[in-house]
């Protein structure tokens, strides 16, 4: 498949054109960035490490009946994905208190929740990525009704597969975030699933084992990325 012309750079990834219309090319990065672009760094080998999970994991939940954007991997930092037409829309989906979820509600970092929270946010840097309500997403036009609803059905399904298979390589899924498009009116997942998007900490230790790291000024950042590969792939 010929790489064409850049179609978006984002801050994690390049997006290419190809000869296929219907397909394109997408380029993982080492560059990092936190606090809406405000912290900028590189994580060495992170492009690589991402292709390979975020392409190890696609196929695993295509496995379990979900739809995802993947075609194949093409080379140690890129992979052949369809094109989509994305939602403005970040579906986050919590297992365990983290983050912003912390920051907001006072919430003592590491509670598990009663039950996973489901949060939808738009995606616009300029104002920050705000989070919105199943009805702003349909009041705004962002998506209708019907997808909304799908939309939440993939990524609850999403939460329950990834869990259990983290779980059983001494990993907790403390939180994560889906992007969704379509193609010929089917919705796909889209984006990557990776230390970058997923917060992942050890079992035992509680130790954070992703882009908090960097975030944090925790150290050790390329080790963890490290590890989470080798754990996932076994």
């Amino acid at each position: 498949m010929d790489k064409k012309k850049l179609l978006y750079e984002g801050k994690a990834k390049k997006i290419y054109l190809t000869n296929d219309e219907d397909l394109v090319i997408q380029d993982f990065k080492d560059s990092a960035t936190a606090g809406d672009g405000a912290k900028k760094g590189t994580i060495k080998g992170k492009g690589a490490i991402n292709n390979q999970l975020s392409a190890f994991l696609f196929d695993y939940l295509r496995s379990h009946g979900i739809q995802t954007h993947f075609e194949k991997k093409l080379s140690k930092t890129s992979m052949l994905v369809k094109r989509l037409e994305m939602y403005k829309i970040e579906v986050v989906m919590r297992n365990i208190a983290a983050g912003s979820m912390v920051k907001k509600y006072g919430i003592e970092e590491g509670t598990e929740l009663k039950q996973p929270v489901l949060e939808f946010y738009l995606k616009d840097d300029s104002l920050h990525d705000p989070m919105i309500s199943n009805e702003h997403a349909i009041a705004f036009g962002l998506a209708s009704a019907e997808e909304v609803t799908e939309i939440s059905r993939y990524a609850k399904k999403i939460n329950v597969v990834l869990k259990d298979f983290l779980f059983r390589r001494d990993l907790l899924l403390v939180d994560f975030k889906l992007e969704f498009g379509t193609q010929n009116n089917i919705i796909y997942l889209g984006d990557e699933i990776s230390p970058d998007t997923c917060r992942f900490w050890d079992v035992e230790t509680k130790k954070k084992l992703d882009k908090d790291r960097f975030r944090q000024d925790l150290g050790g950042v390329e080790s963890a990325y490290q590890e989470i590969l080798k754990r996932v792939l076994g």
